[in-house]
């Protein structure tokens, strides 16, 4: 996701000296004179407007509720599909879920496990169970996903799915385990932010 922002600069010059350093940019610069009440002293103030692209990481948040059709077929939030694009990686993920990313963020994600040591073991398994359930998936003109079947029998799904922004990417939960998983953290939300607040806040 790119956003495309602009930034005002200024540069003042006090007699022809520069007030500021100079920033070497070169589009659509305005000139503004000023005087004071001694006219021997000009100030100029060079303008400078310069558009910058921005990176801005993938947001996704929300709670949608969808059913998995008998092929293994599942629609994907509007709102999602517009950060994830027409191809998404998906695996299976924490806490009973699968975890869907962007192709940009699976490679984030890849060059990391890269970098697990190979002579841990636990390294090796997360390596194993991460990639191996990982499967390409194209959503279609009808906004559906066809899922694996090893990942729905993996995320114990059986019709009623709940799809949700896990902000750089999405998890799908078969309903029943998302309403568990949920009910025992909204009991203890309060103390779960406060033990985390020196990393949020």
């Amino acid at each position: 996701m790119f956003l495309y922002l602009y930034f005002f600069v200024t540069t003042s010059f006090y007699n022809g000296k520069s007030v500021e350093d100079e920033m070497n940019l070169q589009e659509k610069k305005v000139i503004f004179f000023y005087t004071n009440n001694n006219k021997n002293d000009i100030i100029v103030v060079e303008s400078s407007i310069k558009w910058w692209k921005v990176e801005v990481p993938d947001m996704f948040m929300g709670e949608y509720a969808h059913n998995i059709d008998k092929k293994g077929r599942i629609i994907i939030p509007a709102k999602f599909r517009e950060e994830l694009g027409m191809k998404i990686i998906i695996t299976r993920g924490l806490d009973g879920c699968l975890n869907a990313y962007t192709s940009e963020q699976w490679e984030i994600i890849y060059a990391q496990l890269l970098k697990l040591p190979s002579t841990k073991k636990d390294a090796r398994m997360f390596v194993r169970m991460m990639t191996s359930k990982a499967a390409e998936c194209e959503i279609d003109s009808q906004g559906r996903v066809l899922l694996p079947s090893t990942l729905i029998s993996l995320a114990n799904i059986q019709k009623e799915c709940r799809i949700i922004g896990a902000a750089n990417h999405i998890e799908i939960w078969a309903k029943e385990q998302w309403e568990t998983m949920d009910n025992e953290a909204n009991e203890s939300f309060e103390e779960i932010a406060e033990n985390l607040t020196e990393f949020i806040l």
